[in-house]
């Protein structure tokens, strides 16, 4: 069990102001806030990349089978090169499926730090509420 007489965030003893307690559990999971959006921003802005990429690469999709259509009635060499155009069309659908795949799956949950430290808060809220208080 732990000692009621710490940081639910540390080791270092509490503030003899529960208030002065009170601003700097505050303060500290602010910071802590600060941190994990910065991460979830960077996260975010990947994401976002991948889409673009994504979009660029079907716009390509059908760029590609557009041309590929239109040669397929004029061509003029022994390979069509409407059929290197429509393999080229399905290359970039299957790197714009992926691309989509990726930015999909890297769901990971906000905040995971946050979560652990406001879960101890409760352990120790918890532990705090049923530790006999002297009247002393």
């Amino acid at each position: 069990m732990e000692n009621p007489d710490t940081n639910p965030g540390g080791d270092s003893p509490l503030p003899s102001n529960w208030r002065e307690a009170l601003f700097s559990l505050i303060a500290s999971r602010v910071t802590l806030i600060q941190l994990e959006s910065k991460e979830a921003a960077s996260l975010g802005a990947r994401r976002a990349v991948l889409i673009v990429a994504a979009v660029i690469c079907l716009f390509f999709t059908w760029a590609l089978l557009l041309a590929g259509g239109i040669a397929a009635i004029s061509h003029w060499t022994t390979w069509p090169w409407y059929w290197i155009a429509i393999t080229a069309a399905a290359i970039h659908m299957a790197t714009a499926m992926l691309l989509a795949r990726i930015a999909k799956s890297s769901d990971q949950p906000s905040f995971p730090v946050t979560r652990a430290e406001f879960q101890k808060d409760r352990e120790w809220i918890e532990n705090f509420q049923k530790t006999p208080k002297s009247n002393g």
